[in-house]
């Protein structure tokens, strides 16, 4: 029988050097703080006053989202409707539904193949033994992510295109070309290519700056008890990355009904509304081409809180089990 014995130290005996009182830490006041770290603000400042210009202060103009809003009266003089711009949502327009579809559909088919693609591409180029030859396969793959939204589009026409690279091969083949760009049922696959390509390489830097943080030796004691690369990936490498995956995921779903509008928009005509659009066009569209400021301004103010609630929903969930999230609390 095992004999479990608690040892306590009697209420009279001396503490040991660590258990007696800790030292008092004296607060710094605000004022001195400010004064010590002044220099570190003032380099700060610029940045603070372009957030504040671009980033918070347009805030202000949701208000037109509570008015019949008309730019040659402005704010001030625009007639104040209340919820009316957003009975749109409540009585469920069908061009709303359809473009709140296509936003939920783009966003579930991205989180589910886009997302998880930068983290297999790191771990495969962390398995490289050659650095050499893992330096060229990043930056060939990164590449992409400096070209905008116009050149990728073009690059994929030129490729894809009714007289592009492929069906030109194809023909010359003497196969029928294959109908890619502006073909509504394969849309959805070409966008989800195209931020792919983009993207992927890019997205893959965060994850290997974190892989190169793994202690070797955790890799050398899985090998030892007998785990093969799977069960390493599995164990070791997959944990290790845990924290950076939980924070961006929660990062990605503060941004998921957001998708893409330069690359949609500029291959809207293509394919049409009814496949195309998506929230951020429907804004553009009903607002500045339509006409209809109020009702934009209204949709992109419900996005925003809803945008803000999955935040706020996902941090929490992360607390749940354990991980930091965007912030603590």
């Amino acid at each position: 029988m095992t004999m479990i014995r608690s040892i306590q130290r009697a209420p009279d005996s001396p503490g040991r050097d660590e258990d007696r009182e800790a030292p008092r830490i004296n607060k710094v006041s605000l004022f001195t703080r400010l004064r010590r770290d002044y220099p570190v603000l003032l380099l700060a400042v610029p940045g603070m006053l372009v957030i504040l210009a671009f980033q918070y202060y347009p805030l202000l103009g949701n208000i037109i989202a509570f008015q019949d809003y008309q730019p040659y009266l402005g704010i001030s003089r625009s007639l104040w409707t209340g919820l009316d711009n957003f009975k749109i949502i409540v009585e469920g327009d069908p061009a709303f539904l359809n473009a709140v579809k296509n936003t939920l559909i783009l966003t579930a088919i991205q989180t589910i193949i886009v997302f998880p693609a930068p983290i297999v591409v790191a771990i495969v180029l962390h398995s490289l033994l050659s650095n050499r030859l893992r330096q060229i396969v990043q930056t060939i793959i990164y590449l992409p992510h400096f070209m905008s939204w116009v050149i990728v589009v073009a690059v994929f026409q030129q490729v894809l295109g009714g007289t592009g690279m492929f069906n030109n091969w194809l023909r010359s083949h003497g196969y029928d070309p294959v109908h890619i760009i502006g073909n509504v049922e394969v849309f959805r696959a070409l966008l989800t290519s195209q931020v792919l390509w983009k993207d992927t390489g890019w997205a893959t830097i965060l994850f290997l700056a974190v892989l190169s943080q793994i202690d070797r030796a955790l890799y050398e004691a899985s090998a030892v008890d007998g785990a093969g690369r799977w069960r390493q990936t599995w164990h070791v490498t997959l944990p290790g990355l845990k924290p950076i995956i939980i924070l961006l995921l929660i990062l990605k779903l503060g941004d998921s009904l957001t998708v893409g509008f330069e690359q949609i928009i500029l291959q809207q005509q293509a394919v049409g509304i009814d496949a195309s659009e998506v929230l951020d066009t429907y804004v553009y569209n009903n607002g500045i081409i339509g006409g209809n400021w109020g009702v934009a301004a209204a949709v992109g103010l419900v996005k925003s809180v809803v945008a803000l609630a999955l935040v706020l929903s996902a941090n929490k969930i992360a607390h749940r089990f354990g991980e930091e999230g965007v912030y603590r609390g």
